[in-house]
């Protein structure tokens, strides 16, 4: 009977151990901080391209290392369409909380120089967490083509201007402004075929539903070696270490085709200060991992992970050097 019976002083000695607990637990989590009250909830990280492409590709081999250094699961997600615009926009209306970030290419600074009405500002409207490194390109053509090496696609291209065509990522997106750098370097020409990202891309280029295409190395490696796509050219001065047997665009006979790809990590505007050097600091941690490096080599890329700062100065020394080429591409803004 004792052991089940309440007496009023009971009640109120409970009462006063419930009430002292809760404040506790309130002293004890305002003292904790945000990372850890965040450490159950996802970061979605989203990537405006298509999977199967190369920021896909660099993006999912190292997303494990990075969630483990955050301490939280990351979730990637691809938003591609419009070359890029609909992912990024996702990423700049969402709340700066660190809980949503995205991977950002070379795209990211082409779009004002090719859109009229660009729905954001590609350095105003995000927080630059860091540029992370850059990526080989590859001149790619179907294998019915028939032209063994650079020399002889480039003597095809001028015996029948117009006659091939070549495939992109997008209107105005990095693949389009490559091949057209190609076709300037030399003095040839084919029509555009735009594509909604990277992977419906690289299926009509296997397919033989268009000719050519100018991507990164990564998002092909498969493919050329086994034979469903024929490497012309790496557009470097130097060849990649993931595909040492593609000579480099002047090794082919074209030094002035030049391009490459670049990665970073960005996030919404106004994202605390804290938040960016956690976020920094988990990506360093991130591709300085053994398994994340090894990868990185494997697909040729080279790894070196800014300040902020200098992501944010890279954005803009970028966009100044793309408006110069779509400029001399007479890419006309849509």
């Amino acid at each position: 009977m004792t052991d089940t019976f309440t007496t009023p002083r009971t009640v109120l000695h409970r009462q006063r151990r419930q009430v002292l607990s809760g404040l506790g637990a309130v002293a004890l989590s305002s003292c904790l901080p945000s990372a850890w009250a965040q450490s159950e909830r996802p970061v979605k990280l989203i990537l405006p391209v298509s999977a199967g492409s190369g920021v896909d590709a660099i993006t999912r081999a190292a997303a494990a290392a990075f969630g483990k250094a955050l301490g939280q699961a990351v979730v990637i997600e691809n938003q591609p369409g419009a070359g890029g615009v609909v992912g990024t926009s996702a990423i700049v209306k969402a709340a700066p909380d660190g809980l949503t970030l995205g991977m950002v290419s070379n795209n990211h600074v082409i779009y004002p120089s090719v859109l009229k009405n660009l729905p954001f500002d590609p350095v105003a409207d995000i927080t630059a967490i860091a540029a992370v490194g850059t990526t080989p390109m590859v001149l790619v053509v179907n294998p019915k083509v028939p032209a063994s090496d650079l020399k002889e696609f480039v003597a095809l291209l001028k015996a029948a201007p117009g006659k091939y065509n070549f495939a992109s990522s997008g209107n105005g997106t990095i693949l389009h402004l490559g091949a057209e750098l190609f076709k300037e370097a030399t003095s040839t020409f084919s029509t555009h075929i735009p594509y909604r990202g990277t992977g419906p891309m690289v299926s009509d280029l296997i397919g033989g539903q268009v000719d050519w295409g100018v991507v990164a190395l990564p998002a092909v490696q498969g493919q050329i070696k086994a034979g469903m796509l024929r490497a012309l050219c790496i557009p470097s001065s130097q060849r990649s270490a993931a595909a040492p047997d593609i000579p480099t665009s002047a090794e082919a006979g074209v030094p002035h085709f030049l391009v490459e790809g670049w990665f970073a990590l960005i996030a919404p505007k106004g994202l605390p200060a804290e938040q960016v050097k956690r976020l920094h600091q988990a990506l360093v941690t991130a591709f300085s991992s053994p398994e994340v490096k090894e990868a990185m080599s494997k697909q040729g890329n080279a790894i070196a992970v800014s300040s902020p700062g200098a992501a944010e100065a890279h954005f803009k020394a970028e966009l100044t050097k793309y408006a110069a080429v779509v400029k001399r591409a007479g890419v006309v803004p849509q």
